[in-house]
């Protein structure tokens, strides 16, 4: 390893475990990405070798049969699989958001039962918030959820509605899902309720009155399967809002989404790592006017500025990660280290695809897959717009002038 992307003060179980992760990746994931990529296929085998590696569940405590690790360890593993492929670390992301919601706000009667299989593996989570009209305006969602009165423990909530974006949407089999609740309350955000949504893997009518309808054609971000999920009058009862009570998911939500932006970040620093790595040792194997390209100067300004990114990047996701898990409000540094690694990762990449030449359009070269996935970041967990809104809101609470 060369001197980018250290982090002081792990312990030596944090660093044994990245190892193993480096290793895993090295060995396992980047050798087949491209291909599976191309193909847009299912990595099976990569997420069994997670599973045993104990990813899934990484933050779940041991009580729950988990590795019971700090946020901080979790967005160092996913920056090291989102060096090998990035749409690995898209599907443990969402699972770790619904896992780290039930820790914070389920039932211990939903804890007891999800947790333990979401540690193995078994159970897969799924986020579902946005919707085809509304992407990052939570208010104006419109899947409802109505009670019905009935006896106790029978279905008395019906879902209607259409969600969109949903990472894992065909091989989750968990869902924490968003709606609108009609319960009189004066806030829209206070008439939002967390429902948790049980289907089968796959695609079609995954349970009663829920249809996943196939998985939406992208540009990059392939492997990993994202779709719509569609309710046509699925039933489901109390025991399935989380928490139990109902009006409170816009928060739940938020929570959730506060602890995904240090992934996503986390994911733009692995993908800028990689572009670096490429980017570093092509400039060193190929020769323009009699000498390698890494011996011009503009081509060493570039990989200086490469290099000034990632580790910057670096430095400020670790430090969002280290805030959230000393117990700290995060929303303005988790804000900050996913607005700037997604924008330096997209930069990082270009000036990798630059020094490739025209061999970085050919898809024989993995820049070319990694100047697909790039975008992604730049719009996942909130766009660069909905970022610098929330900094600059954070920054006029913490800086308000007095009277």
């Amino acid at each position: 390893m060369g001197r980018l992307q250290h982090t002081e003060g792990l312990t030596a179980d944090q660093r044994e475990m990245l190892k193993l992760v480096r290793e895993f990746v090295d060995e396992q994931i980047i050798p087949v990405a491209t291909e599976l990529e191309h193909k847009d296929a299912y990595p099976d085998e990569i997420v069994e070798g997670m599973k045993e590696m104990g990813v899934f569940g990484l933050m779940i405590p041991e009580e729950y049969g988990g590795l019971g690790e700090s946020l901080l360890t979790y967005a160092l593993v996913v920056e090291e699989i989102a060096r090998g492929w990035m749409s690995v670390s898209g599907i443990i992301n969402t699972h770790f958001i619904v896992a780290y919601m039930l820790l914070q706000h389920g039932t211990e009667e939903q804890k007891q039962r999800y947790l333990p299989r979401m540690a193995a593996g078994e159970v897969r989570g799924g986020f579902s918030m946005s919707e085809p009209h509304c992407g990052s305006d939570v208010s104006s969602i419109r899947t409802k959820s109505v009670r019905a009165d009935g006896p106790e423990g029978a279905a008395n909530w019906t879902i209607n509605g259409q969600k969109m974006w949903l990472t894992n949407g065909g091989s989750c089999n968990l869902v924490a899902v968003l709606t609108k609740t009609d319960l009189g309350a004066n806030s829209v955000y206070k008439n939002m309720t967390t429902f948790l949504v049980d289907k089968e893997s796959g695609f079609g009518e995954t349970a009663p009155g829920l249809t996943v309808p196939g998985k939406i054609e992208k540009m990059g971000y392939k492997g990993v399967d994202t779709t719509e999920l569609v309710f046509d009058g699925y039933a489901t009862t109390d025991a399935q809002i989380l928490g139990g009570v109902p009006g409170k998911g816009f928060y739940q939500m938020m929570d959730g989404v506060e602890v995904g932006r240090v992934n996503v970040a986390a994911r733009a620093c692995g993908l800028a790592m990689r572009a670096f790595e490429l980017g570093i040792r092509y400039a060193q194997q190929r020769e323009t006017f009699g000498k390698k390209i890494a011996e011009h100067q503009a081509v060493q300004f570039r990989l200086a500025e490469m290099a000034t990114k990632v580790e910057a990047a670096h430095q400020m996701m670790i430090m969002a990660a280290r805030k959230k898990d000393a117990g700290e409000r995060n929303d303005l540094e988790a804000g900050m280290a996913k607005y700037l690694a997604s924008e330096y990762c997209r930069d990082v990449v270009e000036d990798s695809f630059r020094i490739h030449g025209g061999y970085g359009y050919s898809k024989e070269y993995e820049i070319e897959r990694l100047y697909r996935e790039a975008p992604m970041l730049l719009i996942g967990e909130g766009t660069a717009d909905i970022q610098r809104m929330i900094i600059g809101r954070r920054l006029l609470e913490d800086y308000a002038i007095e009277g």
